[in-house]
């Protein structure tokens, strides 16, 4: 069902402002993955500086996996 609002948003993407944390956790958890794996592939076709910047942004993004991971199983712990 698609809703008419008043004021159309400035932004193309957007999050729905009551979305659980639990959604909001998984999908960031699955959009860093992404990143991760994107920046991994990239980096095999990279030399040099090149190379080593995309790797250390893909150190960085795997921290965020890490991260967004801990704070999924500190939201909703596995049995």
């Amino acid at each position: 069902m698609i809703k008419e609002i008043d004021t159309p948003p400035t932004t193309l993407f957007t999050v729905i402002p009551d979305a659980p944390t639990e959604t909001l956790l998984i999908n960031s958890y699955e959009t860093v993955c992404s990143v991760s794996t994107l920046l991994l592939n990239l980096s095999d076709d990279l030399t040099g500086k090149h190379r080593d910047i995309a790797l250390a942004i893909y150190q960085l993004s795997e921290l965020s996996v890490l991260l967004v991971g801990k704070a999924m199983d500190q939201h909703t712990p596995r049995c």
